[in-house]
């Protein structure tokens, strides 16, 4: 308890300037918790309002794949240069250093390998465990259109009621299966359900013609997927054309840990992002990174 300090009654109440209540830098997140906000500020930089999140949770159907798999040579020198790691609880225990500061996006559904039907997926985390790790959002695939869509959509409102419990957003990651098509009308309605159904950030693939219109049609933040291996100058093109047709950051892969110098890489992409540099001016970045 602190000491009572007689004769020190507070004085300076600032009486000619209104209290600041400043919005939250996130569309669709103003009436969130003040803890949600904050999880929100460990992925999405307050200043550039985008992220750069590294995705290395593709174990968990795929087992290890080309680049993963040694998380603790190939991965945790990358650490310093993204905003937020998409991990499985299994590599975030054993591997990742307890002195990442960065925002943890936890894989949260799970079930069938590659091997079987990968819509049937479940649950796979409990939300006490998620505090445990002390995570910042939590995610779940959703399959508009296949085979188990509203067995993925049970699971995203489940863990949406739960993180509203416990203060933690989920990330809603729009799955499209091989008979799907990929166009801007399948993301918008796969992305403007996740949101109706309480999704606080939704992910999704980009699209050459009418991405824009995804990501106004989405309500809350939409962060670009990565998707397989390109070509760095195309993969740093798309990264910039989602950022300026809305997107709130990307969340990139496969075009970060199998590219030739993933640290540079990593680091190109964000200048992409949150110094919105042209992509051959980024590509040229790079190279000088990758040279020294």
């Amino acid at each position: 308890m602190a000491e009572a300090d007689p004769g020190k009654e507070g004085k300076d109440f600032h009486l000619q300037t209104p209290v600041r209540s400043r919005p939250f830098f996130l569309k669709g997140a103003n009436a969130l918790d003040w803890g949600m906000q904050n999880r929100f500020a460990q992925i999405f930089n307050p200043a550039s309002g985008r992220t750069v999140m590294l995705a290395i949770d593709h174990g968990y159907f795929q087992g290890p794949t080309t680049g993963l798999e040694r998380i603790d040579i190939n991965i945790v020198p990358l650490l310093p240069h993204c905003d937020a790691l998409m991990v499985t609880r299994g590599i975030l225990r054993s591997t990742i250093p307890s002195s990442f500061q960065r925002g943890v996006v936890l894989r949260a559904t799970g079930g069938p390998s590659i091997l079987k039907e990968l819509s049937n997926e479940q649950i796979a985390v409990d939300l006490e465990d998620a505090c445990r790790l002390n995570v910042a959002a939590l995610a779940v695939q959703v399959f508009i259109g296949g085979e188990y869509e509203t067995q993925s959509i049970h699971n995203l409102t489940r863990l949406v009621d739960l993180g509203n419990r416990y203060g933690i957003p989920v990330l809603a990651v729009t799955a499209v299966g091989k008979n799907m098509v990929r166009d801007a009308r399948y993301f918008r309605l796969a992305c403007r359900i996740c949101a109706e159904l309480g999704a606080q950030f939704v992910k999704t693939y980009y699209v050459t013609e009418g991405f824009d219109t995804v990501a106004a049609s989405c309500p809350v933040p939409l962060v670009m997927a990565g998707g397989k291996k390109l070509p760095e100058l195309d993969a740093l093109t798309m990264a910039h054309n989602a950022v300026q047709d809305g997107a709130a950051g990307v969340d990139m892969g496969r075009n970060i840990f199998q590219s030739d110098a993933p640290a540079a890489m990593l680091q190109a992409v964000r200048k992409v992002v949150h110094d919105d540099m042209p992509p051959q001016q980024a590509l040229e970045f790079y190279r000088s990174l990758r040279e020294h």
